[in-house]
């Protein structure tokens, strides 16, 4: 019977939106766990400080890429970068999201003020990257070892919003990013299909995050959860690191939705 392990030593990922909340906590964690990091972000200055945090873990040679993944050029440009210093790569996760916030136009408002930028915009980071990047990596992920793909969507992609939940608080649930996590999660099966046996992919659809949103808004969350609070950080890499590794050897194709119970009911 073969050993399962959750050990990543000598496997390399790439993660996008690697200074984010989620990418930071799931590069920490592949780190302890043996594994080496490529990390992809907007700001160099954070990915600096990601790259040398990381290297004090395990003293893997991790690294980073700076591109703008709204731009086609710019990712181009990485993707040629990494194929020239790369044999292979183990793990590529599309975790980057372009999520706006308040003080965006045309981003959390109602539907009738939404704008085509803005739409444009979330398409791009949140599905066409995505694409891109899975696109241009494949040739080096089919030389990897039990090599996979795991995108990064949102239980939005699954269901609609209660926008009762957002009554009184600046925040808001734009349209543009229920559709770009729902074209992830059908790029998901689509791609788990065709790029198999070489190549596994999945998704991991996070339920509501504590970062500190209004007290309204966590209350209401709160409520509607059987769980009784809104997910953490480590609830959501747990599942990332369980289909990163050998335990997930079977699972293409599989989306887990980490929302303690949200859309249960």
């Amino acid at each position: 019977m073969m050993a399962l392990s959750l050990r990543f030593d000598e496997k390399i990922a790439v993660v996008t939106g690697a200074t984010g909340h989620i990418g930071r906590a799931f590069c920490k964690e592949f780190a302890e766990l043996g594994g080496t990091c490529l990390l992809v972000d907007r700001d160099g200055v954070e990915l600096e400080k990601l790259m040398v945090s990381l290297r004090k873990i395990n003293g893997s040679n991790h690294g980073y890429f700076v591109p703008d993944l709204i731009n086609a050029s710019s990712r181009s440009k990485m993707l040629k970068e990494i194929q020239d210093q790369f044999d292979r790569i183990d793990l590529l996760v599309n975790n980057a999201a372009y999520t706006g916030d308040s003080n965006l136009d045309g981003w959390a408002v109602a539907f009738e003020d939404q704008s085509m930028d803005a739409w444009q915009s979330a398409m791009e980071v949140n599905l066409a990257a995505a694409f891109h990047l899975t696109q241009g990596l494949l040739p080096l992920l089919k030389k990897g070892m039990g090599p996979s793909v795991i995108n990064i969507a949102s239980i939005y992609g699954l269901v609609g919003p209660d926008m009762r939940l957002y009554t009184g608080t600046p925040m808001g649930n734009p349209l543009a990013y229920a559709a770009s996590k729902g074209g992830l999660l059908q790029m998901t099966k689509w791609l788990a299909s065709v790029l198999a046996p070489d190549v596994r992919v999945n998704a991991v659809s996070p339920g509501g995050v504590f970062r500190g949103q209004p007290e309204a808004f966590v209350q209401r969350y709160i409520d509607k959860t059987p769980l009784g609070r809104m997910a953490t950080e480590s609830d959501v890499v747990g599942s990332m690191i369980f289909l990163a590794s050998d335990l997930a050897s079977y699972l293409t194709g599989q989306n887990i939705v980490v929302d303690g119970g949200f859309t249960a009911r």
